[in-house]
């Protein structure tokens, strides 16, 4: 017989303003012990490194998952010139270190541009795409490399915010499975001396934003009826969507 206590949860989207050093699902389990109810899932993965926007879905929402997912993206991120690394961000070694121009900040706008509109990336090897039904980022722990299909994306807008050579901060508008720390590594590569990601914070998924979300350590010690109070509940999913379901 279900316990008649999860019946209580309605259904919807938690919006969840990740912590650095967490996996995505670790939000969902922490979400499950709080809520105590198991039918909870995410809206695409967020690097351990990245923070910011990560959605829930709850109940009947996670019927919802492909459709959120499919949404368009925001994140402010900074990279480091002069220096690439095998995962194209901080959290592995680094592997090759070049003298950094002195490049204006026109030169570095102009680099930023030539990722601007339809282009291709070729994912990282430290990645959650499967490669005979393995994870890349799985092979790349064994000092394996495979060949990787390059993927269309879309970068719609960008925004410098600071230029202090070698850091550079900015803010992309992308379509979804765009890889930030991929947009890093080859900007570093088209200005020549290379570089890699060092923060990155995701603003915006699709309709949602930091705006309505729970701080992740404010979600671990929630109660049931707190994160029911801050989650968006289906009704209004719909009508954000458009949807007529």
């Amino acid at each position: 017989m279900e316990n008649p206590i999860l019946e209580e949860v309605p259904s919807g989207v938690l919006v969840v303003d990740k912590d650095g050093g967490m996996t995505s699902h670790d939000l969902v389990a922490i979400t499950r012990r709080q809520l105590k109810f198991k039918k909870i899932g995410h809206c695409g993965t967020l690097d351990p490194m990245a923070t910011g926007v990560m959605m829930l879905v709850i109940g009947k929402a996670t019927k919802l998952q492909d459709r959120l997912m499919s949404e368009d993206k925001v994140y402010d991120g900074s990279l480091k010139l002069g220096e690439t690394t095998g995962s194209q961000d901080k959290e592995s070694d680094i592997e090759e270190i070049k003298e950094v121009p002195a490049f204006s900040a026109e030169e570095i706008d102009q680099a930023f541009t030539t990722f601007l509109g339809d282009f291709e990336q070729i994912p990282p090897m430290v990645s959650a795409i499967k490669k005979n039904g393995v994870p890349l980022y799985k092979l790349a722990r064994q000092g394996k490399t495979v060949e990787r299909k390059p993927r269309a994306v879309k970068v719609m807008d960008f925004q410098l915010h600071r230029v202090a050579l070698p850091e550079v901060d900015f803010t992309v508008e992308c379509t979804k499975g765009f890889y930030v720390r991929t947009y890093a590594h080859d900007i570093g590569q088209h200005l020549g001396c290379g570089a890699h990601l060092i923060a990155l914070r995701r603003t915006r998924s699709g309709k949602f934003d930091l705006s309505r979300a729970i701080k992740t350590e404010d979600l671990k010690v929630a109660t049931r009826e707190q994160i029911i109070d801050k989650m968006i509940k289906l009704d209004e999913i719909h009508e954000m969507l458009g949807s007529a379901e």
